[in-house]
């Protein structure tokens, strides 16, 4: 795949991409502990919400 950058762009694209702050090792992404989190906080938020209308009423 050819660059649409010109040479020196290009050139301090990658030299910026090389320095040490951007060669963090990632974890590998969990989608299934994303789904887990969201539904958590979903319910959690849900119970909450229940509890503060008993109280109101």
């Amino acid at each position: 795949m050819t660059s649409r950058l010109n040479e020196q762009d290009q050139q301090r694209v990658n030299q910026y991409l090389s320095a040490p702050q951007h060669q963090v090792e990632r974890q590998a992404f969990k989608p299934w502990r994303l789904l887990l989190v969201v539904l958590a906080v979903v319910l959690g938020l849900g119970l909450l919400s229940r509890l503060l209308s008993h109280l109101v009423h």
